[in-house]
């Protein structure tokens, strides 16, 4: 073999490794399909983002009927993309839940959430385009309408977890799996505030790869102070740890109705159908309008939560004691140890694990003694949850639920946004969703546990919560 022809041998297996590493380096991670689409970003500089996502779409498969009736073709223009970083996208992209409940086409995000790729992408192009129309239909309006007309128990959710959350590859659904599942509505509504923000902008972003980044890794910092104001306080509106405050300003729960209530519209024209009488008309609507508040109820009246699966929970410890729903008390309590807000998915699971195991192993429970825990990153971390009886005021477990925040707030306050998380959003899912009983009563720790917890500084600000209450004697269990 001569010189050159080994030098071409030897190029040509450098590029199919290379090929086959660049699907294996992939994981299904935001910020590894972020990578993706620097890559495809790169073959042809200085296109507009608008030129990308089209490609993205082409490379996903995305150009059905519905789609094609607010979005031009994908086309075919621009250099080909490589077989593997095509077919990754294609994974990446294209959406599904097989029968084993696995769901694909989602990515985990850096704020510990999972998202479906393609409402998110076909929203963003949606909303580059001058008029912005279709943003409603292409990210929920569609999907919502077929949850809402399936007569299955389960309409909305579940969520689920990843086989990891350093190189997530699987993500398997925690429940039998519905029309909309919790991933595509968080595609949905980042698709639909991301839209609005690119559409009302008077500059356009020069990179798609940009936009997401500044969207899902921003860093939250702390407050450096003796207060609060750190976390969310401080950070930027337009990003995902905001995504249901956001879509919820974004879309009043009349416009969703009309909006899911035109989409069937649409896909009965589509499918060459009749269009619907009036009487229909009214049904469908009445029917939708059910729907759209059990929507609301889950999606935005509820807080995010971050399910035991995704922070690492060990297994419980024997058999669970089911709660008598509903109660009748919320106890507030701070973690003391660790002493410190956490601001990050990574920390807030970290420190979840490192209470745990304090619990069972130290202390002989069970399990992780509260029922749920707040961070200062946005999100609600699930202890024993809605259902199991916790470890939290000692007499009180069985009439009360135990809502700890990550820090010691003896000298300082949580974040504002972690307070309200737990103040507004987890009280109004919890009443709800039947959990407590609507006149419940907000007490600290102290009140009925001889204890400094949760803090005086925690303390003095709960005794100005709405529902706060002075302690009723009795001689409880």
């Amino acid at each position: 073999m001569d010189r050159a022809s080994w030098w071409k041998l030897t190029l040509t297996f450098v590029v199919l490794l290379a090929g086959e590493c660049t699907e294996a380096s992939f994981s299904c991670h935001m910020e590894d399909f972020i990578k993706a689409v620097k890559q495809v970003e790169d073959l042809s500089p200085g296109s507009e983002p608008l030129v990308v996502l089209k490609r993205l779409r082409r490379a996903s498969g995305l150009n059905d009927a519905f789609i094609q009736r607010f979005l031009s073709n994908s086309g075919s223009a621009g250099p080909e993309l490589d077989s593997s970083l095509s077919e990754y996208i294609r994974k990446v992209v294209h959406h599904g839940v097989t029968e084993d409940s696995r769901e694909e086409g989602v990515v985990l995000t850096p704020d510990g959430t999972t998202v479906a790729l393609r409402p998110l992408l076909l929203g963003i192009e949606a909303g580059f385009l001058t008029k912005s129309q279709g943003l409603h239909q292409l990210t929920l309006a569609k999907d919502l309408g077929h949850a809402l007309s399936s007569p299955a128990a389960r309409r909305l959710g579940p969520d689920g977890c990843w086989d990891s959350v350093t190189s997530p590859q699987v993500f398997t659904l925690s429940d039998s799996p519905s029309l909309l599942t919790t991933a595509q509505v968080n595609g949905g509504m980042d698709g639909m505030v991301l839209g609005t923000d690119v559409s009302a902008r008077s500059r356009r972003p020069l990179r798609l790869s940009g936009l997401l980044t500044e969207y899902y890794c921003h860093q939250l910092e702390s407050s450096g102070g003796g207060g609060g104001g750190g976390g969310l306080d401080a950070a930027p509106r337009l990003i995902s740890r905001r995504r249901r405050e956001n879509f919820k300003g974004l879309v009043p729960p009349s416009v969703l109705v009309r909006q899911v209530v035109k989409s069937v519209e649409l896909q009965r024209r589509l499918k060459g159908q009749t269009k619907m009488e009036a009487k229909e008309k009214k049904q469908v609507t009445a029917a939708v309008k059910e729907g759209v508040k059990e929507f609301v109820h889950m999606y935005t009246d509820c807080p995010p939560m971050i399910p035991r699966c995704m922070w690492g929970a060990e297994p419980y410890r024997g058999t669970p004691t089911n709660l008598s729903l509903p109660l009748s008390f919320m106890y507030i309590h701070h973690t003391h140890t660790p002493s410190q807000p956490c601001l990050t998915f990574q920390q807030c699971s970290a420190d979840m694990r490192s209470m745990q195991r304090f619990h069972q192993d130290d202390r002989g429970w069970d399990d992780i003694g509260y029922s749920f825990v707040a961070g200062s990153d946005g999100y609600i971390y699930v202890g024993r949850g809605w259902h199991w009886q916790g470890a939290h005021t000692l007499g009180h477990n069985s009439i009360g639920y135990g809502v700890s925040f990550i820090g010691d707030y003896a000298s300082r306050l949580p974040s504002q946004h972690s307070m309200a998380l737990v103040r507004d959003q987890l009280a109004s899912c919890a009443i709800g969703g039947g959990r407590l009983i609507s006149n419940f009563s907000v007490q600290g720790h102290r009140q009925v546990v001889n204890t400094s917890c949760p803090g005086d500084a925690l303390y003095e600000e709960i005794k100005t919560w709405r529902r706060f209450g002075e302690v009723k004697r009795k001689n409880l269990q």
